[in-house]
């Protein structure tokens, strides 16, 4: 999988325009670690590296992930959280700590669904910057048009839109 890395950073920004950033990164791993997206956690890491520095990432994951997939967000350095009941609202509810937290200036979300519209909002109500990742298909309309960056993964690739 080829990540046109120059055309993402010049996108977000490089590091002397914007300064370094502290990110809040939430990754639907139900909706978007799915085999046919093929949605590598470390490539979102690389893009996101010249941008700012990840101090929170957490991949939510329902109750029935295996132990395999739980190990390997381990190993590549994210907190996974394991819920019982909708991940979305987990994961809204961990965005809107981010949004109260002085120690984030940007919350990246990956995900491809609107139900986490209401969370970029509320982010940038409060003047925080937002990043979404998604992926083709399905990737909701409203939920493109609600943050700063976007970035889609669509035929193996990142793209910007």
């Amino acid at each position: 999988m080829t990540v046109p890395f120059e055309h993402i950073m010049k996108y977000l920004g490089s590091r002397k325009e914007k300064g370094r950033k502290r990110i809040g990164l939430l990754v639907d791993g139900p909706n978007m670690l799915r085999k046919e997206f093929q949605m590598d956690l470390e490539e979102i890491r690389d893009i996101l590296k010249d941008y700012g520095d990840i101090k929170m990432g957490k991949v939510f994951l329902n109750q029935y992930a295996s132990e395999k997939l739980v190990e390997a967000v381990e190993n590549q350095g994210f907190e996974p959280v394991i819920c019982t009941s909708d991940v979305d609202v987990r994961m809204a509810v961990e965005g809107v700590d981010m949004i109260y937290n002085p120690v984030i200036d940007t919350l990246a979300l990956v995900t491809r669904d609107a139900d986490l519209k209401p969370v970029l909002m509320k982010a940038m109500e409060h003047g925080k910057e937002t990043i979404i990742f998604g992926a083709e298909p399905g990737f909701s309309v409203a939920l493109r048009n609600s943050a700063d960056y976007v970035i889609v993964l669509r035929d193996g690739q990142y793209v910007t839109e």
